[in-house]
This record gives structure tokens, C-alpha cells and sequence, in this order.
């Protein structure tokens, strides 16, 4: 890989359980959770006796870091000295047709070490794992630790002391119940526990494996007891809803690890011929973990899936529909089930009691409580996000009843839809001063980019009427968006290059990303070439070093939006131009962080986002490609 990541996954099972190196050698800095609070793992190869880190910092000398390749669930290191050449591979197997793994809370690192000398050596390695991992800071409670008791295996787990499950919601926050685990089946190996003090007289533990042998599986995994409360109730997580045990699913894991490591191999090869662009694909390869393990898979009451979002540095939200909706080109190639488990809670809420609006909520709760909007309050009307909201929800439904085949989903909130539809057609042209999922600059009247998502959302709703039978009022949707689309092009004109960013405000431009979704349903709701200057202009007069801005106003701009804008060009040349830019600014970027999708143009820096679930719209160009969501509705 020559992208140098910002930050490489090693461990990505869930928002709480996810473990990133944020510098270019794994060597030059302790492993961090990804809100950049300490979760220690160290890593030792020991060579005829004598100790060599692979990971993390340490009294030990370094090995000599010499690759790192990063694919969809992998990341693999390569180190030697004048001794040993020895080989990292760190797997979380988030297999998105296979939920029983994919939810599995055990992430794996393989070693292998060779002689380079050529002479025989002998080998072992020594890993360890902090108890920070089982709790929201260092010292916060006093932990304890217990030997794991399995055939086959040895290792030991670590737990808070306090085990108050789903306790607190918010964002910059880890999990302090549960249980972690270090295991290894290694025949030849031994547990040990490291003991400590904090200056609070908190007893500290880190879990330690010896392993003899030149090769070596070593197993990481979290117990979460309860996953998510959901309207009331605390339910588990997918892997474990009908009652498995932690202890189990780690003989599991370690049984069937070679055909699961073959099958991400697989995954892997299958999303490299989706692109023939290697900056692409790098940038695909780096976002599918980091998108995937920002949210939860559960089940709720009726055994259905909940794939809830976690608003990463954002503001801890949960299920928020302008989340998922950047995120679904990723879930729409590979599982639509998937979407559907992210619209799960947001209609649970609004076809309750709690929601008193006609358009669509925000939110479901914030992580890991998902009770119902949070966001503005709840209920206050004056910051909600009613067109942002309603439009996506009806383009999240359309494109996964395209991608699946299925419209029963839909059908069943059908008064919801209608109802959202209504609010579109008759706000949606011209939107009010309100807010949109690009807030950062506040409120906004006659916005032009959101009047698209509206109109996208009519036609969208065409596309569930036709595909439920009814192709009479299926043109007549398609043909009112079409309406809609002939004044926003006159409305929204500016010159003979661009459209404005609002209606009212000459000479100003922004990126038009809702509608690429004209592209990819292929409904003939604009002109085919509708925005060609205006993307040429983009890139000959708009575009900096390290991508296009969102707008006028300001130099930042957001990752997902920039190749959802490359995915509307004309040519592969234009569509690498962006994603060079994306690249670039990952490449060279001073915020050492898992994917931000919130940065300036002009510098690289992270504005204010990390690890967020958004990272999955960077798909958007295989999506667009591939088909699976193409309506081609012509008028």
C-alpha cells in the first residue's frame, strides 16, 4: 500500500471495541481506542532469548518496520532485523453476508516469524493487554482478572471491578462493563498478569501471553453482556442473541479461523475488480473497517436486525438518518439488510407516540441508548431537519428495495412514506431557513443542494410506487419531480457555469452531491449533462490541494460528499482528480486519527470528525457502477 493511513485499524468489532496505531511505524507509539485515549497492546518477538517490539513502545529495541498492507479486514505488517524476518496480520472478519461473524466480538492477530540469516533460531513472542480496554479511563475503577479455562486454549480476561451495564450515552466515552479477553491456541504458551496501583489505590491488571514456537494466533475479544437498550430494553448483540456465550464463540473463532481468513482474502480480491483506480481502492480498503465497526449489530424483540451508527466525535448520536445516509453505498453492494437495520429505530420512534412531526426524526438516541431522538432536545421544532430527513429516508428506502429486490420493507411504513413525501413536494423546492446534514456554517435558507435531496426523494418515492405495482402513480411522481427539476435549474442558475448555493445569493456555488442519485437510479429526473459545466468549473477553478470545499463559505470540505461530487463525472481522468485529492489529504495530513470526514483543503487537518460511518460513502462510485440500485425510468 502507498497510502500512508493516517491511523491503521488493528482491532474493529464496535464502536467500543476498536483499537488503532496512529503513527507510520507500529513501533512508534502506543496503540490507542479510537478516540485517541490509551488501550495499550504491546508485541515482543523473542529471538534466541533476547526481546524485539513489533508493537508499541517499550525498553526492548524495534524491529525494522518494512511494509504494511491494508485491505478490507486486514492489516498486515512486515519487520526484520539482521535475525528474523516476522509478519503482523491483524483480522477483524467484519463479513458483511456472514452477521453471525461479522457481530463476533473477537478480532485476531497472526504472527509468523523466518530465519533471515539463514541460521536456526529460536522463537517466541509475548503479548500483552491493558485493562484500559474494559474501561472508560485508566484507574477508573479497580479491575480484576480471571484465567480463561477452555480446551485448547490459554489466556486470561480483565473487568471492571463496577459492572453497570449500558450505564451512560454520549461520545468521547468507552465502555467500563463487560469483559475483555487475550487468548491464544498455541500449544505451547502461558498466561500471566501484571499487577498495579493508580494514585487512587485502584487496583490495575494488564493480561500477558508468553508463546513458544515460530508462529503463533493470538485472540482478542470483548464480552459486552447487553449491546444496546433499545426503547426500554437492553438487548445483546447479534452473535450472542440466542444466549452463546463469550466462551463459546472463542472456540468458534479459533475453529473456523482459516476459512474465515480465506473468505476476507476473498472479500478483499472481490473489492479490488470493482476499481481499476489504486488510489481507490486504497481509500475503499481503509474506509470498510472503520465504516463497518462504527455501529452495533443487534436484534431487536422480533429478531430483526438493528445496525445502530454511533456519531464518532460528532455528538454520540445513534441510528441518525444523515449518518446512514452517506454511509449505505457500502451496505447497498454488499448486504441491504444492513440499511434496513439502520432505518429499523428511526421508524420505530416515529411511528410511536414520542414523535410528534410530520417529517422524518434525526436521530434515535445517543450511543449506546436508543430511546429516541436526542438531537435538538428532542421535540424542539426550531433545529430539526425536516427535508434533509425526509429525503433521505425515501432515498435509503428506494435504493435498498432496488439493491434487495424487496419492497415489503417499505410497504410496511407506508403512511410514513406518504406522509414524507407530502412534506417534500410542498417544502422541498424552496426550503425554509433550516438546517441540513452540512450544518456547520448554521442555517441556511433556499438552499439549493437540499432542494436536490428533495427532489431525489420525490422521485425516489416514484421508484417504490413503481416497483409495488402501481405505475400509474408512479409517473405521476416521476413527472412531479421532474417539475421540480426544471425550476430548480432555472432557479438555482447563476451563470453559464454554475448553480448557486442558495437561490437567492448570487455569485456563490456548492457541491451538488444529492444529486448523484440521478445517476445511479438513472430515472431521467435531470438531464444527463445538467451539471457537466458545473463540475468542469469545479476542478479548474474551485479545487485545492487537498479537495474540493463543500461551498463558497469556507475551505473545508467533507470526504464522503468530495467522491459522491467525483462520482458525478464525466470521464475516469476527472473522477481520479478528486479522489487524488482525498488521498493526498489522508496521505500527508498532520491529524494522525482514523478517517476524519471533516477537513480543510487548504491544510489537511481534521476540522472536528473521526471514525465515522460516513467513511462507507466513499463507495459510491462502485455503487453507481455496478447497477444494483439503476431504476431507468425514462420520461
Amino acid at each position: 500500500m502507498k497510502l500512508r493511513a493516517p491511523s491503521v485499524p488493528l482491532i474493529t468489532v464496535d464502536p467500543y471495541f476498536s483499537i488503532w496505531s496512529g503513527s507510520d511505524k507500529l513501533t512508534d507509539s502506543d496503540t490507542v481506542h479510537w478516540t485517541g485515549k490509551p488501550q495499550k497492546l504491546t508485541g515482543t518477538v523473542l529471538v534466541d532469548g533476547k526481546a524485539f517490539r513489533f508493537m508499541g513502545r517499550g525498553d526492548a529495541p524495534a524491529l525494522t518496520q518494512t511494509g504494511l498492507e491494508i485491505s478490507a479486514c486486514t492489516s498486515a505488517y512486515t519487520f526484520e532485523n539482521e535475525s528474523v524476518c516476522l509478519s503482523a496480520a491483524f483480522t477483524s472478519p467484519l463479513l458483511p453476508n456472514d452477521l453471525d461473524i461479522a457481530s463476533r466480538p473477537v478480532s485476531f492477530l497472526e504472527l509468523c516469524a523466518t530465519s533471515k540469516d539463514g541460521a536456526p533460531h529460536d522463537i517466541g513472542f509475548v503479548l500483552t493487554m491493558d485493562d484500559s480496554v474494559c474501561l472508560n479511563e485508566k484507574f477508573q475503577y479497580p479491575t480484576e482478572t480471571a484465567p480463561l479455562a477452555l480446551p485448547a486454549l490459554t489466556g486470561a480476561s480483565v473487568r471492571s471491578c463496577v459492572q453497570n451495564v449500558l450505564n451512560r450515552s454520549g461520545d468521547d466515552l468507552r465502555i467500563d462493563w463487560g469483559t475483555a479477553f487475550l487468548a491464544t491456541n498455541a500449544p505451547c504458551a502461558a498466561a500471566n498478569v501484571l499487577s498495579s496501583v493508580g494514585e487512587n489505590g485502584n487496583a490495575a491488571h494488564t493480561l500477558q501471553l508468553t508463546v513458544e514456537g515460530d508462529t503463533a494466533l493470538i485472540a482478542f475479544a470483548y464480552d459486552d453482556v447487553r449491546s444496546i437498550q433499545y426503547f426500554g430494553e437492553n438487548l445483546p448483540s447479534y452473535w450472542n442473541r440466542d444466549g452463546k456465550t463469550i466462551f463459546t464463540a472463542l472456540q468458534e473463532a479459533f475453529a473456523d479461523y482459516p476459512d474465515v481468513k480465506a473468505r476476507c482474502g476473498l472479500l478483499a480480491k472481490d473489492l479490488r475488480a470493482k476499481t481499476d483506480n489504486d488510489r481507490y481502492y486504497e481509500l475503499l480498503s481503509l474506509a470498510f473497517r472503520q465504516s463497518f465497526a462504527a455501529h452495533k449489530l443487534a436484534v431487536d424483540e422480533n429478531g430483526e436486525v438493528l445496525f445502530i451508527s454511533k456519531e464518532c466525535f460528532s455528538n454520540g448520536c445513534a441510528a441518525t438518518v444523515d449518518v446512514s445516509y452517506p454511509s449505505v453505498p457500502l451496505y447497498l453492494l454488499y448486504n441491504p439488510e444492513l440499511v434496513l437495520g439502520m432505518l429499523r429505530p428511526i421508524f420505530r420512534f416515529a411511528e410511536g407516540d414520542g414523535w410528534p412531526f410530520s417529517f422524518a426524526p434525526h436521530d434515535a438516541g445517543q450511543y449506546p441508548l436508543v430511546n429516541g431522538q436526542v438531537y435538538s432536545e428532542g421535540t424542539n421544532e426550531e433545529n430539526q431537519m425536516p427535508v434533509e430527513e425526509c429525503g433521505n429516508m425515501l432515498i435509503m428506502l428506494a435504493a435498498a428495495a432496488l439493491a434487495s429486490g424487496d419492497i415489503s420493507f417499505a410497504k410496511a411504513h407506508w403512511t410514513l412514506l406518504e406522509q414524507w413525501v407530502v412534506y417534500l413536494l410542498e417544502y422541498g423546492l424552496d426550503p425554509k431557513n433550516q438546517l441540513c446534514t452540512d450544518d456547520f456554517a448554521g442555517h441556511l435558507a433556499h438552499n439549493c443542494n437540499l432542494a436536490l435531496k428533495a427532489i431525489m426523494g420525490v422521485a425516489a418515492f416514484g421508484i417504490l410506487l413503481a416497483l409495488g405495482g402501481d405505475a400509474n402513480k408512479a409517473d405521476a411522481y416521476f413527472e412531479k419531480a421532474r417539475a421540480m427539476a426544471a425550476a430548480w435549474l432555472q432557479n438555482a442558475h447563476d451563470d453559464e457555469t454554475v448553480f448557486r448555493l442558495a437561490f437567492d445569493r448570487p455569485g456563490t456555488w456548492s457541491m451538488k452531491y444529492n444529486a448523484v442519485w440521478n445517476f445511479v437510479f438513472e430515472t431521467g429526473i435531470f438531464p444527463p449533462d445538467a451539471f457537466e459545466r458545473e463540475l468542469q468549473t469545479h476542478l479548474e477553478k474551485h479545487l485545492n490541494r487537498y479537495g474540493l470545499p463543500l461551498d463558497n463559505r469556507a475551505t473545508y470540505t467533507k470526504s464522503d460528499w468530495l467522491l459522491w461530487t467525483a462520482a458525478m463525472m464525466k470521464t475516469p481522468q476527472d473522477f481520479s482528480a478528486l479522489v487524488d485529492t482525498l488521498w493526498t489529504a489522508y496521505h500527508e495530513s498532520e491529524s494522525r486519527v482514523p478517517l476524519t470526514d471533516w477537513y480543510d483543503t487548504e491544510t489537511g487537518k481534521k476540522i472536528g470528525f473521526q471514525n465515522r460511518t460516513v467513511q462507507g460513502g466513499l463507495f459510491m462510485q462502485v455503487l453507481k457502477e455496478s447497477g444494483i440500485c439503476r431504476f431507468r425510468k425514462e420520461p
